[in-house]
């Protein structure tokens, strides 16, 4: 084996560049769904998506909609309805049992309680959904009301995930939001009276971020006594506000080593309030019961079938996206087609390497289950970058199981991107 260290940009320990995917988007073709093969029989997890928000963040750089009109939304949901019936058909989606269904964007909130009751509707006639599915909605504090929230308890979701971002007036007025404070309070009671598990979002190193501001939102949103409270590292990208700012010097950013910081100061904070992590970005109250199963699932290798424009997933060995124009979406499968239209077939070593820089966002890996499945033992094959990570202290590894540390947490998909980054290079 080669040592790579010098030459690897993996060896460099940093919070930037969150894997959402693997391989990356830019390895992906042209791809329609005659080429992405179904006929599984294991179980399925559904992503729906809108791509409606009721506002657009500075920092935001995904493709949404932030002025949709009702019929526009209306005709969307019509066709993402029409969308679960035709892929149902095409790929014979009723015969697999649904663990998962997560609702996301965009901003599923801001629909009507009808247009919620028309998808969840739909997902039921069409997929094998049970009664005890994880079933898990996106909202923003700023749509959720008294109305909105008991329509999703009448539909039977038990999981809410609400994009907080932050609790300081200051910061969020900053990052061009409509929430305040009392309104993120009032939503957040508004949810947790559901009795669905509540999740917040806060994302650290925004727009004017202090170490006091900072420490204000984490210790607030610990005080609310949500079930899950999940941190994301802000990064900047070229299609937002914060970019342009930033070149105008009208905004400050946090340091990288500010930022650090902030997040090392949640960490001991969740640690000191029992609250665990199951992922390295995710932490829950007293742990265990309050796990996600959405992403768990996804990212152990489970299959996933999305919905709606630009949504991707996987089916077996193959990853595939809709297509992100909204017009072509709905005139795609109004006209009774399947809307993929890139994807990635996984070779052996692309799912090795997915494993690892996918799984170990659940803060361990069992070597034993990964030599079970790719017939490879990984401390063997990477025994030399596994020593590294372990003498620098990102990992321990005790019976056969892989686990990150705190510093390992604190460093994001340091570790996945070291060891995955070592045999992409090695082979």
């Amino acid at each position: 084996m080669i040592n790579t260290r010098k030459e690897n940009p993996y060896w460099t320990p940093s919070r930037k560049g969150f894997i959402t995917n693997y391989p990356n988007f830019q390895h992906w073709k042209k791809m329609d769904a005659s080429a992405v093969s179904g006929g599984q029989s294991t179980p399925l997890n559904i992503y729906l998506h809108t791509p409606f928000c009721a506002q657009r963040c500075s920092y935001c750089y995904y493709r949404v909609i932030s002025d949709g009109r009702r019929d526009e939304m209306q005709n969307y949901v019509d066709a993402l309805c029409k969308e679960i019936e035709v892929a149902a058909d095409h790929f014979d989606l009723a015969s697999r049992p649904v663990r998962s269904i997560y609702f996301g964007g965009g901003t599923p909130t801001l629909l009507t309680p009808a247009n919620l009751e028309q998808v969840t509707a739909a997902v039921h006639k069409h997929l094998n959904v049970s009664s005890d599915v994880e079933y898990t909605v996106e909202g923003e504090p700023v749509t959720m009301t008294e109305k909105k929230a008991k329509a999703l308890q009448e539909l039977g979701v038990n999981r809410i995930s609400m994009g907080v971002q932050s609790l300081s007036d200051e910061i969020i007025k900053l990052s061009n939001r409509q929430d305040t404070q009392a309104k993120v309070l009032r939503a957040i009671e508004f949810a947790r009276n559901t009795g669905a598990v509540v999740n917040i979002d806060l994302m650290s190193g925004l727009a004017g971020e202090t170490a006091d501001s900072w420490k204000y939102s984490v210790d607030k949103a610990l005080e609310t006594g949500v079930e899950s409270i999940t941190v994301y590292k802000m990064e900047v990208y070229t299609n937002t506000q914060y970019y342009k700012d930033l070149r105008t010097n009208s905004i400050v950013l946090p340091t990288d080593e500010e930022e650090l910081k902030f997040m090392q100061y949640a960490l001991d904070k969740f640690e000191e309030t029992n609250y665990k992590p199951w992922s390295f970005f995710t932490f829950t109250k007293d742990g265990g019961s309050h796990n996600h199963v959405h992403a768990p699932s996804i990212w152990s290798g489970e299959d996933v079938y999305c919905f709606g424009a630009s949504a991707f997933g996987r089916m077996g060995n193959h990853l595939f996206q809709n297509t992100n124009d909204v017009d072509k979406y709905i005139e795609t499968v109004n006209s009774g087609n399947v809307p993929i239209n890139r994807g990635h077939y996984m070779t052996s070593l692309d799912k090795m390497i997915r494993d690892i820089v996918m799984g170990l966002k659940l803060v361990k890996l069992d070597l034993k289950v990964f030599r079970e499945r790719h017939g490879f033992a990984l401390d063997k094959i990477c025994a030399a970058t596994l020593e590294n990570l372990k003498s620098e202290g990102f990992l321990t590894i005790e019976d056969e199981v892989m686990t990150l540390t705190q510093k390992g947490m604190l460093h994001g998909d340091y570790v996945g991107k070291s060891l995955g980054g070592y045999l992409a290079d090695f082979y």
